[in-house]
């Protein structure tokens, strides 16, 4: 393990994170053995994530019937099966949180991307489902829009761990 290539990343400053998530990932101990034989550092998601590991595994098939029945609708359920997969990861990666004093050992769960151009929408869901996670290792992600920027500015000075999606160029990285 000594010579892996992904490990030896960290070497040069660079921190592996998977751009996936899925359940058995978690439950089958994957996830662990890439943290400590691989050297992740760290996870992320969004709907399109969630979406195709839910269409590739029948592992979700259960939960879904359950939360089904009880009447949830489908936004429901997938914030049910979506948030509980980031708080299982999160826990997965908290040692490695620790270890580094937080520089490492985050997952993230986007907000709904229709949100993108809605500043008080954006803020309003980055903090439900920052309560929702309550793990100091999850990461609310936010496009970087002319609306999320605002968004993020407030987040951050709420002390909410924020992850900036879709920047794109120079403009709107620089802050204004």
């Amino acid at each position: 393990m000594k010579n892996n290539p992904l490990k030896q990343l960290a070497t040069h400053g660079q921190s592996l994170w998977l751009d996936y998530i899925r359940r058995d990932l978690i439950v089958k101990g994957e996830l662990r053995r890439l943290i400590e034989e691989d050297g992740l550092r760290g996870m992320t998601s969004n709907p399109a994530i969630f979406e195709k590991a839910i269409a590739e595994s029948s592992i979700y098939d259960q939960d879904m019937s359950d939360l089904a029945q009880n009447n949830k609708s489908s936004e429901a359920i997938y914030e049910s099966l979506s948030q509980r997969d980031v708080q299982n990861a999160a826990d997965e990666f908290r040692s490695l949180y620790e270890k580094t004093d937080g520089a490492d050992g985050y997952v993230s769960l986007e907000v709904n991307p229709h949100l993108a151009h809605n500043t008080k929408g954006t803020i309003e869901e980055a903090r439900r489902l920052w309560t929702a996670l309550n793990r100091p290792n999850v990461l609310i992600k936010i496009p970087a829009t002319t609306e999320g920027l605002s968004a993020i500015e407030q987040l951050f000075s709420e002390g909410i761990n924020v992850n900036v999606t879709l920047l794109f160029g120079l403009p709107r990285y620089q802050p204004t």
